[in-house]
């Protein structure tokens, strides 16, 4: 199957999994993680990273009629692998041109069968685990001023 050639259904909700834990996750960690790497792949920028906006839908209530709720700032790029033509995309919130790249790097790699557990193992499933605990932290600061309202009925006499 080369690059072209789309992959089959099953393959989409990991790709759409990783994609965007990767998104999510700090450049920091990317970049940590690709200086880590022993066999960094040669790659060409098919897409360059650059910067746009992107409008934001939105539903009131998470129902009912869809409405513009504005504009976000958004990168994107792509890259190919040169040793084995996988694309990788990578968008990201924002304007970091390298974050960007990174993700994409990372996408295409994980393309690769060879290369999927190590970025698994590596990358995503930590990044998958701090996310998940960042989230969680945010739930007990909220839950913590939440105000109950009840109504005390008062018997009469």
């Amino acid at each position: 199957m080369n690059a072209a050639t789309p992959k089959p259904d099953q393959d989409i909700a990991p790709r759409q999994r990783r994609l965007a834990i990767l998104a999510r996750t700090d450049r920091s960690r990317l970049e940590a993680v690709w200086e880590g790497l022993a066999d960094k792949p040669a790659f060409r920028r098919l897409k360059v990273p650059e910067t746009g906006l992107a409008m934001i839908r939105a539903r009131a209530g998470g129902v009912g009629q869809r409405f513009n709720l504005g504009e976000m700032t958004v990168t994107r790029c792509v890259v190919a692998l040169d040793d084995s033509g996988n694309m990788g995309v990578g968008y990201v919130p924002g304007r970091d041109t390298r974050k960007a790249e990174l993700v994409a790097l990372f996408d295409a790699m994980a393309l690769d069968p060879a290369r999927l557990p190590q970025i698994e193992r590596d990358l995503i499933c930590p990044s998958e685990a701090g996310l998940a605990a960042g989230r969680a932290a945010r739930a007990a600061r909220v839950a913590a001023t939440k105000v109950d309202f009840f109504t005390m009925v008062r018997g009469e006499d």
